[in-house]
């Protein structure tokens, strides 16, 4: 990949969070702009706090980015300061998106695409619509897994440990969305969906053969809940594969064209030191 220099002209966008240190977003897109030879970089924001981050957006609302990419903790407060959002955003009331155009701030989320995409390339023989699904957890990363997959036809199940918590988020999202009895929660799953930080404390055996286990979570690429899937047989999705999902919609939404023809998943192994380990069976 060449690399074209930086002129006076360069579109900048980046990603912001708190930690940040961590992200891979930087290393996707900075080899997007390397493959596509555009004039543009893609640089990390570590915002203290709120306040941070507020004066990150207006900044952007200045014309000094082009746009930016968020992660926790901001992904409410990003919704919040935006001028108009997209169907997706408003319903997950969070944005990982924001585009800055004339003085004004654009919100969208390519979170659901993204797990979407990753169970399309991973798994391209699970059918959502009309399927019940087991979503583990009751936080962020569980409201953008049920909402979108309710979306798709899907019937999801929210399990979480505090029953309060998983029927809270079952009332806010409404529709086909419900409350897991742990009792009989993967009768008939055809996907289990890890939204935890942790591994789960689950029973793989009572899935049924043909059931597809996916954990949001890439480090390590290949968790200590997706090994002990594919140990009992099972076909995994991983959550690099949901991030190079969500990648390719912001790079298209901050530099104006679609990402190349690269497909960043070896580089990212490479960069875990997990070539070998992270590949899929």
């Amino acid at each position: 990949m060449s690399r074209i220099p930086i002129t006076g002209a360069a579109r900048v966008g980046g990603i912001a969070g708190n930690p940040v240190t961590h992200s891979l977003s930087p290393v996707i897109h900075n080899a997007w702009i390397a493959a596509a030879g555009l004039d543009a970089a893609y640089v990390p924001f570590t915002p203290r706090d709120a306040d941070g981050f507020a004066a990150l957006v207006a900044a952007g609302r200045a014309g000094l980015l082009a746009g930016i990419n968020v992660t926790a903790p901001f992904k409410e407060q990003a919704f919040a300061l935006a001028d108009e959002s997209s169907p997706t955003a408003t319903d997950s009331g969070s944005a990982n998106i924001l585009v800055f155009r004339d003085g004004r701030v654009v919100a969208d989320s390519s979170d659901g695409l993204g797990l979407l995409i990753a169970l399309r390339t991973q798994a391209p023989d699970l059918t959502l619509a009309g399927t019940p699904v087991v979503v583990l957890g009751a936080g962020g990363a569980a409201r953008a897994a049920a909402a979108t997959l309710a979306g798709a036809g899907a019937r999801p199940r929210i399990l979480n440990r505090t029953p309060a918590r998983a029927q809270a988020l079952a009332d806010d999202l409404g529709g086909e969305v419900s409350v897991a009895d742990p009792a009989s929660a993967f009768e008939g799953a055809g996907l289990v969906v890890n939204a935890l930080s942790v591994r789960p404390d689950i029973d793989l055996d009572r899935l049924d053969r043909q059931t597809v286990v996916m954990d949001m979570t890439y480090r390590p690429v290949v968790t200590e809940f997706l090994a002990a899937a594919r140990r009992a047989g099972l076909v995994t999705v991983d959550g690099l594969a949901m991030l190079i999902g969500q990648a390719g919609p912001s790079f298209e939404a901050i530099f104006g064209t679609p990402p190349p023809d690269l497909d960043p998943r070896p580089l990212l192994l490479a960069h875990l030191g997990e070539a070998v380990s992270g590949s899929m069976p």
